[in-house]
């Protein structure tokens, strides 16, 4: 089979194409055939970070594909299920960028009827992420369904990423009033496709009166990309008891925050990070994302809001670039045919 390996941490010329046999599933493992890999910033990030725990690595972490086998003791999926995959290399040297991938059986999850690859390689680290952010808040919901955020403000800060995407998504999904902040016409446009129903532009020295014009009592959860830019922002319009789940650090590594007006208001601050939020955590998002992808949410392509640009596995190295430098929506490889 072929498979992207690195044996050593740095720029995508690491990344080599080569040739290997294809593994047998242990107890508890699955063997995925891999139809679609999806490139997430920490792929990249872990590539070019300060070592590896394997003497190989295959990246990525997400991707979607048909179960091609099965180990002992695995009875949640069966050979010739279609399926999405998520921290496929999380602990493991074992990610989506090759032809096959084995994963622990509570890492593949089933694909709902009808939808595609495409979608199922995109939902992994950014639709778990976005689940997480929506259920942190104080008086809950610790899960998302219809209606489970209904009568709720959500803010989502940077609309137009992958991450910003689902969450606005499934915000929607739940039943929340979603204000997300952009900062172009074009992603403004992304962001309306997606299901936003108040699109602000930033920077904006009035961006807060905005806000306020649109959630009178505050917003009362904001999902939050750029903590370092935003924190004064997010506190001045944030509601009473509200949350700020922040999941990234674009625009700065440290944050500073009005301390008076934070504890005023009850403010909870939210870490998260998919790899250390815990396996229950993880369960929830993917039964409610199932749930989400049943009931129609989550299509990706422009029209939806999340733009797709492809690669062949052999340029997965230049897909890793295209995530690094910023494209804008989701960056996929196609790995294999979906009728192989």
């Amino acid at each position: 089979m072929k498979a992207i390996v690195y044996s050593g941490t740095g720029a995508s010329s690491v990344l080599s194409l080569v040739e290997r046999d294809i593994p047998d599933p242990g107890p508890g493992d699955v063997r995925v055939r891999v139809v679609v890999s999806g490139v997430n910033p920490t792929d990249w990030k872990a590539r070019s970070g300060t070592s590896i725990a394997f003497p190989d690595v295959v990246p990525n972490q997400d991707g979607a594909g048909v179960v091609d086998a099965v180990g002992d003791g695995v009875d949640d999926v069966r050979v010739g299920d279609r399926v999405w995959v998520y921290l496929a290399a999380h602990g493991r040297p074992t990610g989506t960028a090759q032809e096959f991938t084995i994963l622990p059986a509570d890492r593949v999850v089933q694909l709902p009827e009808g939808v595609g690859f495409d979608v199922g390689a995109s939902i992994g680290v950014p639709a778990m992420t976005a689940h997480r952010a929506l259920t942190v808040h104080e008086h809950g919901p610790s899960r998302l369904a219809p209606d489970a955020l209904a009568d709720r403000v959500v803010l989502v800060q940077g609309g137009a990423g992958a991450v910003g995407h689902a969450a606005i998504q499934l915000a929607v999904w739940a039943g929340a009033t979603v204000i997300a902040t952009v900062s172009s016409d074009a992603k403004a446009e992304l962001a309306r496709a997606a299901g936003a129903h108040h699109v602000l532009r930033y920077p904006d020295d009035a961006l807060a009166d905005r806000i306020r014009e649109i959630a009178s009592d505050g917003v009362h959860q904001i999902v939050e990309v750029s903590p370092a830019q935003n924190a004064a922002l997010d506190v001045d319009v944030i509601a009473n008891h509200g949350s700020i789940a922040y999941y990234a650090n674009n625009n700065g590594d440290e944050f500073t925050a009005p301390i008076n007006p934070s504890y005023a208001k009850n403010v909870r601050w939210q870490g998260l990070l998919l790899y250390t939020m815990g396996s229950a955590a993880h369960h929830a998002a993917t039964e409610d994302i199932s749930a989400a992808l049943r009931d129609g949410v989550l299509p990706v392509g422009e029209s939806a809001g999340l733009p797709l640009t492809w690669f062949p596995l052999e340029e997965t190295a230049a897909a890793h670039d295209a995530v690094e430098t910023g494209t804008t929506g989701k960056v996929l490889i196609r790995v294999s045919e979906e009728d192989a």
